[in-house]
């Protein structure tokens, strides 16, 4: 199975910024014949701070993305952090990502399993690849065709993150792809003073530690610059080195 790669900015900040990104996956999709999938957030609904920037909103953050596939042939995802919006963005991406923080929350995870698109449940920094056996059967039960699992990290003591790599081959006896999250897994999360901080140096190294368990596919966030992002600029890859680091996993 070829590995498959999720990248793109954390959350829609502008027009101009998705095409920036989305240029750049498929000039690299063409030259590393990869699949690629382009990844934003309409909503970052789980910001530490009250003032921190969210995104577009639901219906206007869709239509954006949905501009995005039309224009440049990118298959989508995003996340959904309520049951109510499932069934409006499974209409446009396809696959709907479940936040690490919900995914236990057993409506949501229905919610996105009966859009009939392809489900994919981060394991919450709390849990164990073990525990992810059942977050997986509610979505099946519910009548998921696809669903993947995928690894984010660990909570480490406070404003710290840790990765067992042990915890791919465990959740590929239950997954239909098991992913690496390159880029959550090195946050410091509230570490930055009212935000989430990280330190990207340490992505490329993660992935290719994930590779050497046995990954199916990799996660990345990326911006042309990470250090003027709106949302978590501090673990997100530059744009400029993707394709370096997407071509150390082939």
């Amino acid at each position: 199975m070829s590995p498959i790669f999720l990248a793109g900015p954390c959350v829609i900040e502008n027009a101009e910024l998705l095409d920036i990104v989305a240029q750049r996956l498929v000039e690299i999709r063409e030259k590393l014949q990869v699949e690629i999938y382009f990844k934003a957030s309409f909503d970052k609904a789980n910001r530490t701070s009250l003032s921190s920037f969210r995104g577009p909103g639901l219906e206007k953050g869709l239509q954006m993305l949905a501009d995005i596939k039309a224009r440049y042939q990118l298959p989508l995802t995003t996340d959904i952090h309520e049951s109510t919006q499932a069934e409006a963005v499974g209409q446009v991406v396809d696959v709907l990502q479940i936040p690490a923080f919900l995914c236990r929350q057993t409506d949501l995870l229905v919610a996105a399993a009966k859009t009939g698109k392809v489900v994919n449940v981060k394991k919450a920094q709390f849990l164990s690849g073990e525990d992810m056996r059942y977050p997986v059967e509610k979505c099946r039960e519910a009548g998921a065709a696809e669903v993947w699992l995928t690894e984010r990290g660990s909570t480490f003591g406070y404003n710290n993150l840790v990765v067992d790599f042990r915890n791919l081959p465990i959740m590929k006896q239950w997954a239909d792809r098991v992913i690496m999250d390159c880029t959550h897994a090195v946050q410091r999360p509230g570490g930055g003073g009212g935000t989430t901080g990280g330190d990207r140096r340490f992505v490329p190294a993660m992935a290719l530690a994930a590779k050497a368990f046995g990954a199916d596919g990799y996660f990345f966030e990326t911006h042309p610059n990470p250090d003027e992002a709106l949302s978590d600029g501090p673990n997100m890859l530059f744009l400029k080195d993707l394709e370096g680091v997407m071509a150390s996993l082939l």
